[in-house]
């Protein structure tokens, strides 16, 4: 008697369980995200919109250089003093607004308590976070999943294209699609074993798509999710 062949929801999560193995025996656990603070995670958060992690490194290194990196001296600088110090960040005048945004509701309305603003069932401060001009989805969830300890997967443009390539989810899939499916798929550890999980899962997907799945000519034949390509050919591009 032959087994039934699993559904394709199934064979998805079976996949993705499998990536995950084959990225951090590649590249063992990552202990991420970079942040000495839950509150310094929250503004590197902010400050990664649309640049590369090293360039928040400097805009955060001139905050610490600066002995501003807390809630309340930071929303004490000017906004022009602000923009000057993460300017290495990149739309430094754009990302200035956004953090005073998010400090003006951490510090006026939260008495500057990073734990307070956190505090709540997910759904609640997921929603607390977005009202808050200049914070997405994607920065909502790097906050409560690295911030926060709240269980919810971040989805970002190395998700997308892994994921697009693999063949583990459609071209137009939106983010409350892949974090759906991210979700409902990785799902079998018992918390807190799964906050860990979530955690170095998305950044085993971060270091996979700038070591390997890159936009343009990728490293397939290096990468450890090469065996769960599909036997199709692959774009050389594809976009973010």
């Amino acid at each position: 008697m032959t087994r039934p062949a699993p559904n394709p929801a199934a064979r998805r999560a079976q996949a993705l369980r499998l990536a995950y193995q084959r990225m951090r025996a590649r590249f063992g656990h990552l202990q991420w995200w970079p942040g000495e603070t839950p509150f310094e995670v929250c503004v590197g958060a902010i400050l990664t919109q649309n640049t590369a992690w090293s360039n928040v490194e400097r805009a955060i290194a001139n905050l610490k250089a600066a002995r501003v990196l807390t809630p309340r001296k930071l929303y004490a600088l000017p906004e022009r003093n602000l923009a000057a110090l993460i300017r290495p960040a990149g739309y430094f005048n754009v990302k200035a607004r956004r953090l005073r945004a998010f400090l003006q509701t951490l510090v006026e309305d939260f008495g500057g308590r990073l734990d307070r603003l956190l505090a709540g069932d997910t759904a609640t401060v997921r929603q607390r976070l977005l009202a808050i001009h200049g914070i997405g989805p994607e920065t909502a969830d790097s906050m409560l999943l690295y911030a926060g300890a709240h269980p919810r997967f971040v989805i970002d443009a190395y998700t997308r294209r892994i994921f697009q390539r693999h063949g583990w989810c459609r071209g137009d899939a939106s983010y409350d699609d892949l974090q759906t499916l991210c979700e409902s798929a990785l799902s079998q550890k018992p918390l807190p074993a799964r906050l860990d999980y979530w955690q170095d899962y998305h950044a085993q997907l971060v270091i996979t798509g700038k070591t390997y799945c890159r936009p343009r000519q990728p490293r397939c034949a290096e990468c450890p999710l090469k065996p769960l390509l599909p036997n199709r050919p692959q774009s050389k591009t594809i976009g973010h």
